[in-house]
């Protein structure tokens, strides 16, 4: 595995200084020969010739460096370090430069990008562009097919493992992230009932859990994994409609089973209070009538139309 190294080039100050020198002292140099008494010598002629070929091939080793920015930096296909702090710097010309960003990037899980398109020559003449991020169809533990995407944060944090470690440390981020996301929707219901962790429930714990998952694959990659987030979560459109009634149906049922408890309670402290006090004795069969009423009254969902009784209970 190639580990990054540092590299520490010169201040290109100097060598921007001697660069001109060369050259106007080369041209000078070349004009008084060739006009010098008795004849030009020959050996200042090359003399000249290399202060001007010097001069341009000097021009080849500047360097400028961006913040967040980097340059790694090989000679004849071997790597000898890369250049992280921003300024102006000067390296071995022969050295080929490759330009690496280090500023934090995102991108959304099921997006595409278009390759750069280039001229004979190999110029970038149009640069390639990324589409919306589409949501990833996939089954949840129980079977279910939903609809998930996830947004990723992330950054370069070493240089060497992303050049040359992985193809195009991109499209390997981009990849793996959405293998990931796609195996965690697979580990877990979409919704629970019984506090184990869901997609739709335990979202802090699954986007932890997916931000570990997708930073596992790509440490090899040289790319350090800031946040990842779920950013779309819903059911496939085949079963959403399906899937809507029966938390309707769930919700329906919870409400009831609250409605009821609470109704029976209110019952109960009815008759306690009743004969506590002694406000009255009911048998029973009193008791029963009094409780079925009670119930009707707080559990039913309209409301209750009196009945006015004339007689008595028994007749």
């Amino acid at each position: 595995m190639i580990v990054e190294k540092k590299f520490t080039p010169k201040p290109g100050w100097g060598m921007l200084v001697l660069v001109p020198v060369l050259l106007i002292g080369g041209l000078a140099l070349l004009i008084w020969n060739v006009n010098r008494f008795p004849g030009p010598n020959i050996f200042l002629i090359f003399v000249s010739i290399g202060m001007g070929l010097s001069a341009f091939i000097t021009l080849f080793g500047f360097l400028a460096v961006a913040p967040n920015d980097s340059r790694v930096l090989l000679l004849f296909g071997d790597y000898k370090g890369t250049v992280k702090e921003s300024g102006f710097y000067w390296v071995n010309p022969f050295f080929s430069k490759k330009k690496l960003s280090l500023r934090i990037r995102n991108f959304e899980t099921g997006s595409t990008t278009s390759s750069d398109r280039k001229n004979e020559a190999g110029q970038v003449v149009e640069k390639g562009k990324r589409s919306g991020g589409k949501p990833s169809k996939v089954n949840d533990r129980d079977g279910n097919p939903i609809d998930i995407s996830a947004v990723v944060v992330w950054k370069v944090t070493d240089t060497a493992e992303a050049l040359f470690e992985v193809d195009d440390f991109e499209h390997f981020v981009e990849v793996q992230s959405e293998a990931a996301l796609r195996v965690l929707a697979s580990r877990h219901p979409y919704d629970s009932e019984d506090h184990e962790i869901s997609l739709r429930g335990s979202t802090q714990e699954v986007c932890d859990q997916l931000q570990i998952d997708i930073q596992e694959r790509l440490d090899k990659a040289g790319v350090n994994v800031i946040e990842a987030r779920i950013s779309h979560l819903a059911y496939s459109p085949e079963i959403a409609a399906a899937m809507l009634q029966r938390q309707q149906a769930q919700a329906v049922v919870a409400a009831r089973t609250q409605i009821v408890a609470g109704a029976v309670g209110m019952v109960e402290m009815a008759l306690e209070h009743l004969e506590r006090d002694n406000i009255i004795e009911l048998d029973d069969e009193r008791k029963a009538s009094m409780v079925s009423n009670l119930l009707v009254v707080l559990c039913s969902d309209r409301h209750t139309q009196p009945v006015i009784n004339t007689g008595s209970l028994y007749n």
